[in-house]
């Protein structure tokens, strides 16, 4: 990967489902332009908009900043034709449009009635883009890789992968598999809280929902979990693997650990008891940029 593209997406950014603008009123949609503004302030490199967004959600984030990158992730290429897609990009203005990337994913099979040979689904949709006119092109994209297929697919067709709840480990593995120039842009969970067993039980209230999913669990045990990792909302051993948890510190030393696994990016998604793992966060936002400092 260029230079040019590790300066675009920076060292570290957010990840948020709470950046859904076509999830909220428009006091909602307010809050969330104000909230992205600072972001933007904090000097975080990227915005990736959480949990299955459109390209209009991202189109809202893009308006309401004016150089951060913003980026999809992940949208669901079930939900929205490659048609739709490539529309909506064309869409954002043109003295915008650079730093928006569209992150793209085959979701799970437990949450979409249609789910069939996701590998070649995603292949043909990538072709789909290609076609468009105006096309989305590699340089545009990046894709949610897992395992060595889709890894592979992301170097070649893509800008590279944005895996989502994996493991220092996984990313050094992704890096093996993308090779060096590739973006690797991993998601880490975050919870700041210093109780530990309290924020533990922030973890496992998000984490039950993902072990439902078998893209993940498969994931995790190619990794070297069992099945009684799962077992409660997750063992000690698989959540002290796959979040951060402790103070601002504790965090940006397992956000180095991915770093030095050869991330080029990692995507901060934090989670808080009090808003149930969602919310905008934002007091906790500005406590990890001050810890970053110039880093970010």
């Amino acid at each position: 990967m260029s230079s040019k593209t590790r300066e675009t997406f920076g060292r570290v950014g957010i990840w948020s489902s709470a950046l859904h603008g076509s999830r909220t009123d428009d006091a909602g949609r307010r809050a969330i332009a104000e909230a992205v503004a600072e972001l933007e302030e904090l000097k975080y490199g990227t915005l990736w908009i959480g949990g299955s967004p459109s390209v209009e959600d991202a189109a809202a984030v893009v308006a309401a900043t004016r150089t951060v990158t913003v980026a999809t992730g992940i949208l669901s290429i079930w939900d929205h034709t490659a048609e739709e897609v490539a529309a909506g990009i064309a869409a954002i203005g043109a003295g915008s449009r650079g730093r928006f990337v569209l992150g793209l994913g085959v979701s799970h099979g437990p949450m979409v009635p249609q789910y069939s040979k996701p590998y070649s689904a995603m292949v043909g949709y990538l072709d789909a883009l290609d076609a468009a006119t105006p096309p989305v092109g590699p340089e545009s994209r990046v894709l949610a890789a897992l395992g060595p297929k889709m890894l592979k697919l992301a170097t070649g067709r893509a800008l590279g992968a944005h895996p989502y709840l994996v493991t220092a480990e996984h990313t050094a593995e992704a890096r093996a598999a993308l090779g060096p120039d590739a973006l690797l842009a991993p998601e880490l969970s975050v919870v700041l809280d210093t109780d530990t067993d309290r924020a533990r039980t922030t973890a496992r209230n998000m984490l039950a929902m993902y072990l439902q999913l078998p893209n993940y669990t498969d994931n995790l045990l190619r990794l070297g979990f069992s099945e009684s990792d799962f077992d409660g909302g997750g063992s000690t051993r698989l959540l002290d693997a796959l979040f951060a948890l402790g103070d601002a510190g504790r965090v940006k030393a397992r956000t180095q650990e991915y770093l030095d696994a050869g991330a080029d990016h990692v995507a901060l998604q934090v989670l808080t008891a009090e808003e149930g793992g969602g919310g905008l966060p934002r007091a906790e936002w500005r406590e990890l940029a001050k810890a970053f400092g110039d880093e970010l």
